[in-house]
């Protein structure tokens, strides 16, 4: 004969109740809060897609078409990471309220060949923002969190 099934305790089902508001928190991960949409940077571009050490190669937005507005004095982090996993470049340029921007860069003769990482952000900005506000870092030293999102990154392959 089975044994009747035994009511939950209230310590459970309150431990239910929590892992089910904490699996639906963290699920939204990037995802705006209720209510309102993040505007989050434009998609970037680096043209060529390959290159030898030396050779310029260009890294590119479009304006968002949302309005994010960076502010008048914004600008975009270039980092190339190369196939060994050393930053051969970190430098900022300007960039739009917008968040359009182009920057030219020299792959530098120390790059190793294979495939490098290039990263473009907004810099001083929680890019990742899942509150669905603005996030801007400019007024002083922020303390900013970021959230749990890959950051962005294009591959150049680069040849010898």
């Amino acid at each position: 004969m089975a044994k009747p099934a035994q009511p939950k305790s209230r310590s459970t089902e309150s431990w239910m109740l929590a892992s089910a508001l904490f699996l639906t928190l963290g699920a939204a991960g990037c995802s705006p809060s209720l209510g309102s949409l993040p505007c989050m940077p434009p998609d970037y571009q680096v043209t060529p897609s390959s290159a030898r050490p030396g050779d310029v190669v260009t890294v590119s937005a479009p304006e968002a078409t949302c309005n994010p507005r960076y502010g008048a004095n914004a600008q975009v982090r270039v980092v190339l990471t190369d196939a060994s996993g050393e930053d051969v470049l970190n430098t900022t340029a300007p960039m739009t309220d917008a968040g359009g921007f182009t920057v030219t860069v020299d792959v530098p003769l120390r790059a190793a060949p294979g495939v490098m990482a290039v990263k473009a952000e907004p810099y001083g900005v929680d890019w990742c923002d899942d509150t669905g506000t603005n996030n801007r870092a400019d007024q002083g030293e922020a303390e900013l969190e970021r959230a749990s999102c890959a950051e962005p990154m294009k591959p150049l392959t680069i040849t010898k």
